[in-house]
This record gives structure tokens, sequence and C-alpha cells, in this order.
């Protein structure tokens, strides 16, 4: 029987590294639930996570960056679930069902993060909001490419498969901030969010089916 390999100091080191780095994002993500990106300090953050400044730098060039960081994690878990939704499911009243629970139960397992995404989409930093859009943009692009497929969309332009990405893409950052919304006790509650979030998608697909590209008259 073979011994377990000892671990390295080498990949000791990494390990901690990858802890201090996630305590760090954890920390960040804690501080922005009650202020925005631009009001945090470095030393508020390091202060939580019990180290010292300088070292920060080990792991993000700066707030900002570490900003950036949480713009990643938060959507970028997201792009697998909704593009199988719509891959996987050619049936509009599947798909429609599929998108709006998913993002209801993303909301209710990661709530911090849709929080920071509908904070800082429109923040003080400006790498936040470039690398949301990004992110935004990244979405509309594959909600076009899976659209494209079906024959409804036959004929259609780039710019106006284009045009349908970005009106889910919105229509999904709006249904998550209003899921949030119901979760802390704001607004209408979760079902009524769900129903009209369904009937939005159902208006949106409507529309799809008597849309005709027409290059003459963008």
């Amino acid at each position: 029987m073979s011994a377990t390999p000892r671990s390295t100091p080498h990949s000791q080191r990494d390990l901690q590294k990858a802890r201090t780095r996630r305590a760090l994002l954890d920390a960040g993500l804690a501080l922005l639930e009650e202020q925005s990106l631009s009001s945090i300090g470095l030393r508020e953050i390091t202060r939580a996570v019990g180290i010292a400044p300088a070292a920060f730098y080990r792991h993000f060039r700066d707030v900002s960056d570490l900003g950036v960081a949480l713009v990643e994690e938060s959507l970028g878990s997201l792009h697998a679930v909704i593009q199988a939704g719509l891959t996987e499911r050619t049936e509009d009243g599947e798909r429609i069902d599929h998108l709006v629970d998913a993002i209801a139960r993303y909301v209710h397992e990661h709530p911090e993060h849709i929080r920071f995404v509908c904070r800082e989409r429109h923040g003080g930093v400006a790498a936040v909001r470039v690398a949301i859009g990004a992110q935004l943009d990244r979405f509309a692009e594959e909600v076009a490419e899976a659209l494209a497929h079906d024959e409804v969309s036959r004929g259609w332009s780039g710019e106006d498969l284009r045009m349908l990405g970005e009106i889910y893409v919105d229509h999904m950052v709006m249904t998550a901030s209003a899921f949030l919304e119901a979760a802390q006790g704001e607004g209408p509650p979760e079902d009524v969010v769900s129903r009209t979030a369904r009937r939005q998608l159902r208006l949106i697909s409507l529309g799809r089916r008597h849309w005709t590209s027409d290059p003459a008259n963008p």
C-alpha cells in the first residue's frame, strides 16, 4: 500500500494564499452589504481578515481589482445555468420557467452577490462598472447565439439577434433585483415577482414571433 504523499512547503504556501484571497473576497462582500465599493478602504478589508495591509497586494492590485474579481465570481457561475436553459430546452414555456426559477434560486443562494452587482452596475468605481458591463455583454452574446438556432429566428440579422439577447439580459437583471427586494421585504412578494417575470418573458416571446428583420428600416 503506497503512502499518502506529503504536502510540500510550496503547495502549503499556495493553499494558504488561496485561503487568504478567499477571505479577502468574503470580507469585501460582507462590507458591501452596507456600503458601496468606493467607500470601502483597503485597511478596512484587511482588518476584517486579520492581515497586514501590505499583504493585500499579494492578491489584488487595489480595492477596485478585488471588486472586479467579485464581479467575475458573482456573474460567472450564472453563465452555464442560463445557457443550459436556453440550449437544452426548445419550448418557450419551459425556457421561461427555467430562467425565472434559476434566477430566483441564485438570488436565494447568493443575495450578497446580486446586491453587489445591482449596486455597482452604475456605481462610482469605473473598473467594476466596466467589468459588469463586459459580463452582461457576454451574457447577451451567449443568449443571442442560443436563440439564433430557433426556427423563429430564421432570417434575423445579427444585429437583431444581439438586440434580443440584450433584452433578455436586461430582463434577467431586473428580475434578480426584484427577487432581492422581495427577499428583503421590499416591493411585491416573490410569487408576484415570479408571475410578472414569466408574463413579461411571454410577451417578449410573442413579439419575437412577429418580428421581421429589415435592414432598410433599422
